[in-house]
This record gives C-alpha cells, structure tokens and sequence, in this order.
C-alpha cells in the first residue's frame, strides 16, 4: 500500500510540475518580439497607426470585395510568425465559400504556399454552416472563420483574398502576429493544397496531397465526400489511407484501415468534433459527410518527400451489391468478409459478383464519388511543387445555393 501511495504521489507531482511550466510560458517575456495586427482599421500593421479614421471611431471596420477584385489582408517585411487569422462575411453560401480565394506567399517567393477556397481552408469541408471548435480552427456560432495554424517567415508575409464569384461581398478581418528579429534554422513554412474530384476514376486513389518534395511535416486534412446515388445509402468509408514518405513509390510506410478508423470513429460515421479528429457534416439524406484529422500529438515527418493518398471504396452486402451493378452503378468488388475473408483480388481463378460461386458477405468495393479535399503541411521551402487551385467551375460545379 505505502509503495502504491508513493508512486500515486509521484506521477501527481509530475503532472502538476508540468501544468507549471506550462502556466510559467504564459508570462515569460520574449526578446526582440513585437505583436502587431492587421486589419482594415491598420492595414499595414504598422505602430501607432490603427483606427485613425472617422476621429477614430469605428471608422473602417470592413470592406466589400467586388467580383475579381483581390484585398491584401497582410503585407509586412522582416522575420515573423503568424499566429492567429480571424474573418467573417456575409454570404456564408457553399459557392461563395468555394468562390473566394485564400492564398498566402512567404519570403517574397512568386509562387503561394496556399491556395486554397476561403471555407476549406478554414475546416469546413462542403461549406455547410457548422459551428465547431478543434485544435487548429473553430467557428464559433457557424457565422466566422478562426485559424490558429503556427506560419513563420524568415523575410516576409503576404496574404491575399480574391473573389472569383460574381457577387461582391463584404469582409471583416484580422491576421495577429510577432514580429520577431529572426528564426532558428529548424523552423518550416506552412503550406495547404486544396482539390476536387467530381466523380472520381473507378480503383484509383484520391490525392489528398500529390507527391511534395523537401523536409517538413504532414499536418493533416479535412476532407468532403459526397456520395454518388447510384450506390444508394451504402457505406462509403472502407478506403484506406495511405502515406508515402521518403521514396515510397509502390507501397506506402503508413497504411490505415478504413476511413473512419483514420478519423478515430468506428463501424460507420457519424457527427463529433475532438481536438484533433472529427466529422462536421454526417448528412444521409444529402448523402454528404465531412471531416478532419490532424497530426498533432502524432506527428508525420519526411525527410525527402511525401505523398498521401485515400482508396475510394464502400462496403455492403453481396446481394444487395448485385443490386447496384443492376442499376448501373460502377463498382469493383475487392474482398468479401463473410465465413472467411476472400481477397477476391488474389483468387487464382477469378470470380464474377453474378457467379454462383462468389462468396456471400460483406462485400466492399471501388466506387466513384465526388471527393475533395484539404492537406496542410510544412515544408523547408517557402513553395512547393503542389499543383495550382482548380479554375473556378471545378469548385462550385453542381454545388447547391444553400442548405
């Protein structure tokens, strides 16, 4: 007993020397840091030089951005990290949210480290007005983006909103940040890469992030999917993550088991928001889902390269399979999960899902649906190789008005 109470009080003392030392970083006084805020009352975030209009009464609080025209929300020179980026606007529409662009340039490099549509950035995979809260961003009643993604820079910051719709709207902001008289040599820059397949190719993985190269860290993503009605209400959620990492080409070092086990649920999916996983929008009847899983407590480094791929693949039961591939629904049965599991894709005799003979089960294939997505990352380079934005009619096509 007495050797139980000393080892209780043991790890009672760590856990409270550790919440101290957490708590002491909340005071400590950095050197050569300066916090600045920009905004339309201070866009250039300069000393001394907020709020001076209107005999600095609430005179500039927002701006409407007009069809094709770009606002510079940051623009500053020297070393610095942002910290916090806050923003509302009043057309909180999926193809308004679609229709904005968000992109961010470090260190004068031509080519953006981000470049992606305003509400995907900020979590919200299919634009649906959720309101939420996890470890990287939160939306507090629905109505506002919040991002507290860590972004150093070494010589400068920009970032810029674009809107590609043909609606003007009107935007409120702020982006918070140190400035900071340098960086150590091991910090990385922040980058996010944004994609949409609308129906995407029968067996072939989804990119959620294509091949980068460099040193750096995978974040995480978040993820929208919706599902294509052919294949009814079936389950959606059998692909399986994977992670290619420093020369991977084949076979990948990190490999999931479905899409909900990588999201931290199981046997289906439905609504919860966590720190670091969750799913926003479990929508049946729209037969849309959206979700998020960031790397943070389990870090993904790379040394060389990295490439992260999901399998598009659902499950349902044989018969009711048969069913879909009636219907017209384009499917490749994989494996059957009945009196025993059958890798149909290794059988040396190949069987067909209308053979007499093909095993009874839970039957889970490729399927196409539409599927976009959101990685972030970090990178040694202020650029990487990652591929443009899609043009505009990629984002928005067949997207509804509102919910």
């Amino acid at each position: 007993m007495a050797r139980n109470i000393k080892y209780y009080l043991s790890v009672l003392i760590i856990i409270l020397l550790f919440k101290l030392a957490a708590a002491q970083d909340l005071y400590k006084l950095p050197k050569d840091t300066e916090t600045r805020w920009s905004s339309f009352e201070n866009p250039t975030a300069e000393k001394g030089k907020g709020g001076s209009e209107n005999k600095r009464a609430k005179g500039h609080p927002s701006e409407n951005i007009t069809p094709g025209e770009t606002k510079l929300l940051l623009n500053t020179k020297g070393a610095g990290i942002i910290q916090r980026i806050w923003m509302t606007i009043n057309d909180r529409s999926p193809a308004m949210l679609r229709s904005l662009k968000l992109e961010m340039y470090w260190d004068e490099n031509p080519k953006p480290a981000v470049s992606v549509p305003l509400g995907d950035f900020f979590g919200l995979g299919l634009g649906r007005k959720v309101a939420f809260q996890n470890a990287l961003f939160s939306d507090p009643e629905g109505r506002s983006f919040t991002c507290y993604i860590p972004m150093p820079y070494r010589k400068a910051a920009r970032i810029a909103l674009k809107n590609e719709s043909e609606k003007p709207v009107m935007l409120f902001y702020d982006v918070n940040f140190q400035q900071v008289k340098s960086h150590s040599e091991d910090i990385a820059y922040f980058h996010a890469y944004w994609s949409r397949v609308q129906k995407t190719e029968l067996g072939k993985d989804f990119a959620i992030l294509p091949l980068v190269k460099g040193k750096g860290r995978f974040l995480g993503m978040n993820m929208g999917i919706i599902t294509d009605q052919l294949y009814e209400n079936s389950w959606w959620g059998e692909g399986e993550v994977k992670i290619y990492l420093d020369g991977d080409i084949e076979l990948p070092t990190l490999n999931g088991t479905g899409t909900e086990d990588y999201i931290g649920t199981g046997w289906g999916q439905g609504l919860f928001t966590h720190q670091y996983q969750g799913c926003l929008v479990a929508d049946e009847k729209n037969r849309q889902w959206a979700f998020y899983r960031y790397h943070i407590p389990d870090p993904v480094y790379f040394s060389s390269a990295c490439k992260v791929t999901i399998q598009i693949m659902g499950g349902e039961m044989r018969d009711k399979v048969r069913e879909y591939v009636k219907n017209g629904a384009p499917l490749i049965p994989v494996t059957v999960a009945g009196k025993e599991f059958v890798k149909l894709l290794e059988l040396q005799t190949p069987i067909q899902l209308n053979d007499a003979n093909f095993p009874e089960g839970w039957t889970n294939f490729y399927r196409q649906d539409d599927v976009s997505a959101t990685a972030y990352f970090y990178l040694n380079t202020p650029a990487s190789e990652a591929p443009a934005l899609q043009e505009l009619n990629a984002r928005i096509a067949a997207l509804p008005e509102k919910y």
